[in-house]
């Protein structure tokens, strides 16, 4: 099999990098970025600080913070204006996913036009596209690694997957210091994203070597770490290592993909407005339940590299422990069930039909080990309601 591979072409890791961000933009010959981030990061003083270093850089950067978590089609249209009103060359994505996810839609209709819905899976974007630097602020979705990004249709509230080469950054720069203030809850969600990254792009049907190495190395170093930050965000270790651990996974599921975890969350995001690591977290264990007698040894070393199992287990032993190391990592991480984070039983119920169309027509249940019909996909989602 041969293995098409994507990575960025500069990656900076370690505390302290973001202080570099100004010199790898003017390294890559670039000269107007525009900065897109968050509300929230202006008023830390994050971005400002951010800006400083791109200006210290002799470069003429514009701030755009009007993204909004869960990006929508209509959140992208004051940022297109900025974009254009700048002149900009390249973006900067700084912040979660969400900013990321934005950064690399603007890049890609900047130049190109269009609507976003003309982008979204199964068509492959090569570009041509704007460049887009990520600097992330949290450890977990990986988007600064990836040629992904997701943006949520206004009209129809699809969360549309859209993916190739145009959304790959050229450069990420990756500094665990921007993640310290990170509140236990960001934390436990943003970690558990993560591994679900890495578990999935394991056991995916489009797994590779390549992409096998960095996912295995990604769940260990999760498994070791997750709980320690989420116990104490002032835990500098285990931030870095998150951190790192982040990356990884994003590299391996950009190289490999994402499964019915993913292709199934997207909707209760885009439907009841919950955080994508949390509504990843509420699937994982029952879908990797319901996944694992097809891929029983992928499985099993996944447990292995966790620390749930050894290698006295046997892979179904080995599997079914991962199973239950995952449901005891939410119970410890607090995360929710639907019921429980308030979304109406009722309205569940009515949208399950339309979340089970949307998380098929997205393309990712299509490499699980079990490829699900409409009727189980209904069935994981009335499971892990309550």
């Amino acid at each position: 099999m041969v293995a098409g591979l994507s990575l960025p072409r500069i990656v900076r890791v370690g505390r302290g990098a973001a202080e570099e961000l100004g010199d790898v933009v003017a390294g890559l010959g670039l000269s107007r970025p525009l900065l897109v981030t968050d509300a929230f990061l202006v008023g830390t003083g994050a971005a400002e600080r951010l800006t400083g270093t791109l200006l210290r850089a002799g470069l003429s950067p514009r701030l755009f913070s009007g993204t909004v978590p869960d990006p929508t089609t209509d959140s992208l249209t004051p940022g297109l204006t900025a974009l254009h009103d700048h002149e900009a060359d390249s973006v900067v994505g700084f912040g979660g996913g969400s900013p990321m996810d934005s950064a690399k839609a603007l890049a890609l209709l900047g130049v190109r036009g269009g609507r976003m819905r003309d982008y979204k899976a199964p068509h492959v974007n090569l570009g041509p596209a704007l460049p887009v630097i990520a600097v992330p602020t949290t450890a977990g979705s990986g988007s600064e690694a990836t040629q992904v990004t997701v943006i949520t249709d206004s009209d129809t509230d699809e969360k549309m997957l859209c993916m190739g080469p145009a959304f790959l950054p050229l450069a990420a720069v990756v500094d665990a210091d921007l993640t310290v203030s990170m509140p236990p809850r960001l934390t436990a969600d943003t970690g558990i994203d993560a591994l679900t990254h890495a578990v999935e792009a394991y056991v995916s049907r489009r797994a590779n070597p390549f992409s096998d190495g960095l996912a295995l190395a990604a769940i260990g170093t999760i498994g070791r770490h997750l709980r320690r930050a989420y116990a104490d965000g002032s835990d500098t270790g285990a931030r870095e290592a998150m951190m790192l651990a982040a990356t990884q996974a994003g590299m391996a599921f950009s190289n490999s993909s994402v499964a019915l975890v993913h292709g199934m969350s997207r909707p209760i995001g885009a439907h009841f407005h919950v955080a994508h690591g949390l509504s990843n977290a509420m699937l994982f264990p029952a879908v990797t339940a319901f996944s694992v007698h097809a891929a029983p040894g992928r499985y099993a070393d996944c447990a292995r590299a966790l620390g749930a199992a050894t290698t006295t287990d046997s892979d179904r032993t080995a599997a079914a422990k991962l199973v239950d190391a995952l449901r005891a990592l939410c119970r410890d991480l607090a995360v929710p069930t639907p019921h429980a984070h308030g979304i109406d039983p009722d309205a569940w119920a009515r949208l399950t039909p339309l979340m089970a169309e949307q998380a098929l027509g997205s393309g990712s249940p299509a490499n699980n080990p079990v490829v699900p019909t409409a009727d189980q996909i209904r069935d994981l989602y009335a499971r892990i309601y309550a």
